[in-house]
């Protein structure tokens, strides 16, 4: 089965946005209906809500369909299913001259949502260098001003299984670090 890119922002977004049912929800981002219960409930959540309908992963119509019958299920658009087994199978490799520009954005937004996250675990997830991360952290780069901040996963720079990856190994040094003091 395939899932939206950040299930959990998709989530909330579908939660704040639709009258889905929350087993809807939850069988459409691969959740627990209890996890998606939680996201409903928590009042403050450290999650951005990321619409499924600006990002191509789901219609309008098909969201109206499964609100008007709530046996009905939502399904990843064809496109967003090719393009995750591509990445699935190569990862993410070569990128094309028109998401590069969005490089920047994709580098504030990882800084921001995983402030964990070192310079250089960040720089190798983007594909970029040491100093512009830290210049796009500290705010001194010559372009922040103009920065547009997209998720670097949804533009296709990053896959979110590497994301996660790079934080679990951030929350494991974290963790020895502590326990040494």
């Amino acid at each position: 089965m395939n899932y939206p890119y950040m299930p959990k922002s998709t989530a909330l977004w579908l939660i704040e946005n639709t009258a889905l049912t929350f087993e809807q929800i939850a069988e459409f981002c691969g959740l627990h209906e209890l996890e998606v219960k939680n996201i409903a409930d928590a009042e403050t959540y450290k999650i951005q809500p990321l619409n499924p309908i600006l990002s191509g992963q789901l219609t309008r119509e098909d969201i109206e369909n499964c609100e008007a019958d709530s046996s009905a299920r939502l399904t990843l658009r064809k496109e967003i299913v090719d393009a995750q087994q591509k990445q699935n199978k190569k990862g993410v490799g070569y990128t094309p001259k028109l998401h590069r520009q969005n490089r920047l954005g994709g580098i504030l937004w990882i800084v921001k949502n995983y402030p964990e996250l070192s310079d250089g675990q960040i720089a190798r997830l983007m594909r970029s260098t040491n100093p512009t991360v830290a210049s796009v952290r500290n705010k001194t780069h010559k372009s922040y001003s103009i920065i547009q901040i997209q998720s670097p996963i949804v533009l296709g720079l990053v896959s979110e299984s590497a994301i996660h990856d790079a934080v679990a190994k951030a929350q494991k040094q974290a963790n020895k670090a502590t326990k040494k003091k």
